[in-house]
């Protein structure tokens, strides 16, 4: 298998930031901005209604969407903990994914299949193409 070239590894990271900026972006204004953490939750109660879930079970979900959010945006951005991070990002997606096929909100369903695609191919070549830090420590290695 060949090296990868620049352009390549270029790609990769400006995918990886892009989605870094997208998710710490999406924690950050639910957390610090307009009705903040708990205005959010209580928004996704009222949104979720419809759907056959416990609204407690729903205000937790609330509650912890936008904090996990932040956490995968910010290791993303500063990469770090890169496959954990893209990890955690598709668990949250299928977390979210249950909540809105059960709500019917299908062209929601079709953004966040996207979402899943996005980290789905950046956890694949990671591995191969990754310019975090802690990868290009390693790559310096005689």
């Amino acid at each position: 298998m060949s090296t990868p070239t620049a352009e390549q590894r270029h790609a990769y990271l400006l995918l990886r930031l892009i989605t870094g900026v997208n998710f710490f972006g999406h924690g950050f204004a639910r957390i610090f901005t307009g009705s903040h953490l708990s205005g959010f939750a209580q928004g996704m109660v009222k949104s979720m209604a419809a759907a056959p879930l416990p609204p407690s079970l729903t205000l937790a979900t609330g509650y912890t969407v936008p904090c996990v959010e932040l956490l995968i945006g910010t290791l993303l951005l500063l990469g770090l903990f890169t496959r954990a991070a893209l990890t955690l990002a598709l668990l949250l997606m299928l977390v979210l994914m249950f909540g809105v096929t059960l709500k019917q909100d299908w062209p929601t369903a079709g953004s966040q299949l996207l979402y899943g695609l996005v980290l789905a191919i950046l956890l694949f070549a990671r591995e191969r193409y990754d310019l975090s830090w802690p990868s290009l420590f390693r790559r310096t290695q005689p």
